[in-house]
């Protein structure tokens, strides 16, 4: 038990506990104080010309620097602590933590650099998330700042912002992400950006004069950069201003009851809307580099245009794409549509995760269960193509950028998705099921040899078992396939000890032999009459794993209707 830990997230279905391998999480993935190839001559070479884009934006960083002369990299990302903490959140810092990766080696790791992960937990709750125990709970704290409403969860944290804050901080975590937590809460309220205020009342006008032309004629007339909290509700108050003393640092307004109310800007009695926020906060502490979803790309002169209107200059920005839904909607925290991070841990390997976010940051991608097979067998793809690689291929290999440079040596001998297909015909409740195959058709591995495999072998049945076995539908063979399916169990007789390519040369034929035009739809029957699927691995494959008599039997089965009546 010593050799794994145990992390709980609590989703809108109740409490999920997740064990996750020690060595797969704290140290392995994306861990950027890690000691990195760059005092290798050649990987500094390569870096300067690599096209992977965080090099890309490593780059333009390093031409900032050079131009501010700041002896100081500052990366930020930010969460909105409105809902439970979206898996976007972990691609956003795993991504930031990848350009600061390739930073490091640009600069041969002699610029420090310093990760922020900013949570907004002092914005008002606008509205009840979807996906909370109980909503009711909550309505009476709308508008409230989210560290002023209560624990939703069992009080087991001071405030909602709070427990969505820990639940951020504890994922985090388990990658060994090299980061510094910041709570707008505790920034506003310690005197953090109290200077920031103060000019931000110097320059109230220059501000309105940003704002002002991107609202519409009734906001317009309410609108105001500076949000009290309200002294007698303890609500975040949209009202205009009647009021703004630059010099006493104080703005006055009219409380909810009509009351005139004077309050200083500093101390966590106001705070910015979240547009002016975003310029004040690079301003503040001096960010050189944050990137954000598209939905905020329109936004971004704003937000520019703020940090500088108060003396600062704008950090680096890298837009990336949204996650869509299995239909291809926009992932939404308070829906709770889209996958959860506990979901993907709880199917497959962290490291999967990380390159689902390496791969193609700016086109729009769906994000559900059915992405994730695929993800795992390319994350093994690119760590074997790892080695041996010149230093300019292993830059552009996801793998560099998942794990810091250093990427593990494993042997994987099968894939994820012919370990699933191997449940299914296995009907395997538990991994030992499995390794009585994988032992007997690869002698000499096993659980302690290949722990690696282990995992994916523990992977594959309960991803089988929740997420494919519900929906598998089996459906009786034409008369065509019928014919040519007992063909293949004919021939395969005696076929014990051939090779992968031996067998998978045989189905091919005996799918010519039937005259199946194209031939995919030869192995679309295999798969659907025989594994209640659409698609799956090289059959020839599976059948070397699986076993010679073992798939003739299972053929037998299928003919006989068995499969269809155990389904």
């Amino acid at each position: 038990m010593s050799s794994r830990t145990t992390i709980d997230f609590a989703t809108g279905h109740g409490a999920t506990r997740l064990t996750l391998p020690k060595s797969r999480t704290k140290g392995h993935i994306s861990v950027s104080d890690a000691p990195l190839p760059s005092l290798d001559p050649q990987f500094f070479d390569a870096a300067q010309t690599a096209k992977a884009w965080p090099f890309e934006e490593a780059r333009k960083l390093v031409a900032r620097l050079k131009k501010t002369g700041k002896a100081e990299a500052l990366f930020e990302t930010g969460y909105g602590p409105s809902g439970l903490p979206h898996i976007g959140t972990f691609g956003e810092v795993a991504r930031t933590t990848m350009v600061r990766t390739a930073f490091r080696l640009l600069t041969r790791d002699e610029i420090p650099t310093r990760l922020l992960c900013f949570s907004d937990d002092m914005d008002g709750m606008r509205k009840i998330p979807e996906n909370v125990p109980d909503r009711s709970f909550l309505e009476p704290h709308l508008h409230k700042p989210l560290t002023s409403v209560p624990d939703p969860f069992g009080g087991e944290y001071p405030s909602f912002g709070d427990h969505n804050n820990a639940m951020l901080r504890r994922f985090l975590d388990t990658f060994g992400f090299n980061y510094e937590f910041a709570s707008a809460t505790q920034y506003y309220k310690s005197g953090r950006f109290d200077a920031a205020l103060i000019r931000a009342a110097e320059r109230y006008d220059d501000i309105m004069k940003v704002m002002i032309p991107t609202l519409g004629p009734e906001r317009q007339a309410t609108y105001s950069p500076f949000l009290p909290i309200s002294p007698q509700s303890g609500r975040v108050l949209y009202v205009p201003m009647k009021a703004v003393d630059a010099k006493a640092g104080t703005v006055t307004f009219d409380d909810e009851d009509g009351t005139e109310t004077t309050l200083p800007v500093t101390g966590g009695h106001v705070k910015l809307q979240w547009k002016p926020d975003f310029g004040m906060r690079w301003y503040a502490l001096g960010v050189d580099f944050e990137m954000f979803g598209k939905d905020h790309q329109t936004n971004a002169p704003i937000y520019d245009r703020i940090c500088e209107i108060l003396g600062g200059r704008a950090p680096e920005h890298y837009v990336y794409e949204l996650f869509l839904d299995d239909v291809g909607q926009k992932i939404s925290k308070s829906k709770g549509n889209g996958l959860t991070i506990d979901e993907w841990l709880a199917y497959a390997s962290p490291e999967s995760l990380a390159l689902y976010m390496f791969q193609k940051p700016r086109v729009a991608k769906r994000l559900y269960f059915d992405v994730i097979p695929r993800a795992v067998d390319e994350y093994y793809q690119y760590v074997a193509a790892f080695q041996n690689r010149t230093p300019e291929e292993r830059l552009e290999n996801p793998a560099f950028h998942i794990h810091a440079g250093h990427p593990p040596v494993l042997d994987m001998p099968v894939t994820f998705s012919l370990l699933l297909n191997l449940v299914s015909a296995a009907n395997a409740e538990e991994t030992s099921v499995l390794w009585g195959y994988l032992t007997r058709r690869m002698p000499g591995v096993t659980k302690a040899t290949n722990p690696e495999l282990d995992r994916l072998a523990t992977y594959a049945v309960r991803y089988f078992n929740d997420k494919v076995k519900p929906t598998k539908v089996f459906r009786a063979p034409s008369d065509k396939e019928r014919a040519a399916l007992q063909d293949l169990a004919d021939q395969l007789a005696g076929k014990d000890g051939w090779s992968n390519e031996d067998l998978q040369n045989l189905i091919y034929e005996v799918g010519k032999t039937h005259q199946f035009e194209p031939l995919k739809d030869w192995f679309g029957a295999i798969y659907q009459v025989l594994l209640g699927a659409d698609q799956g691995p090289r059959f020839g494959s599976f059948v070397a794993l699986y076993g010679v008599a073992e798939t003739r039997q299972l053929i037998a089965n299928a003919l006989a209707g068995k499969l269809i009546k155990a389904a």
